[in-house]
């Protein structure tokens, strides 16, 4: 079992700035990429950002330049800061991660979510 769990969404006026954090728990051998998608109402979840585990960057065009993701590997945690926020950032803040569990000495490869945190940009 892998858990994922997400910090830091909240309401914030536009041009503001918030840090999400994901932290993984559970049985974790190791943890290839890491990531953030959200998904406002009504529309199709999409990539925020991702960092693979030798330091490899991929933001969304609509984010480059004002988000920023890193990732603690000794803690298993990914973070997105956020500045200089729009109203169209707002949307749930979904964590993802690929983990290495290990079950009986045989290596699994999850697609771990975490249950989402809200942020909120008013104009």
């Amino acid at each position: 079992q892998v858990q994922l769990v997400e910090s830091g969404g909240g309401l914030v006026q536009a041009g503001g700035s918030l840090r999400l954090s994901c932290a993984a728990s559970g049985s974790i051998f190791s943890i290839n990429a890491m990531g953030w998608y959200r998904q406002a109402p009504g529309k199709q979840r999409e990539l925020v950002a991702t960092l693979t585990s030798d330091g490899i960057t991929n933001y969304a065009d609509s984010v480059k330049g004002r988000f920023t993701i890193s990732r603690d590997n000794a803690k298993n945690t990914v973070y997105l800061q956020m500045n200089s926020l729009k109203p169209e950032d707002t949307s749930v803040y979904y964590c993802n991660a690929e983990v290495i569990t290990v079950v009986t000495m045989t290596p699994y490869v999850l697609d771990a979510w975490g249950q989402g945190t809200l942020v909120t940009v008013s104009s």
